[in-house]
């Protein structure tokens, strides 16, 4: 598959993925009590939250600012000291790492959801195989060179 394709792919899954938790997550943080969304508080029994906030929020920023500005990350490569700190592949720029990150981050937030709610939801299977696919398109060579440092 040509570089450019690829790289528009991830692009694409990442901004998906992005705009989808900001809604979601504002949804949340609005109406904590899950009213809005349509899930009951008794969601949250097998849980330490009382009510949405906190899985609002986080849905919010790691699973819809974070991927957001890994878009522009990801086209304008511009360098950050701070995200180098995190950076466990020193040999790539920290925008495709964080890519890794969130897509691990995708991982654990539905398989915590599936131990909480104690179900599986069609949507979970979905972001479950968004967060594959955005892991098995960050791991093709094409995209990994256009990173490599």
């Amino acid at each position: 598959m040509e570089t450019k394709t690829t790289r528009t792919i991830i692009l694409i899954l990442l901004a998906f993925l992005g705009l989808g938790a900001i809604g979601g997550g504002g949804v949340l943080i609005v109406s904590p009590s899950g009213e809005l969304m349509g899930m009951p508080l008794s969601l949250l029994d097998r849980s330490p939250f009382t009510n949405f906030l906190v899985p609002g929020l986080f849905l919010f920023g790691v699973l819809g600012l974070v991927p957001c500005l890994l878009v522009v990350a990801l086209l304008k490569k511009p360098a950050s000291k701070a995200a180098d700190q995190l950076n466990f592949f020193s040999d790539m720029h920290w925008s495709w790492t964080c890519c890794i990150y969130v897509a691990i981050a995708l991982i654990i937030w539905i398989q915590i959801e599936m131990v909480v709610i104690y179900g599986i939801h069609w949507s979970q299977t979905f972001y479950m195989f968004l967060a594959i696919t955005i892991l098995f398109v960050a791991l093709l060579p094409g995209v990994r060179n256009l990173y490599k440092k």
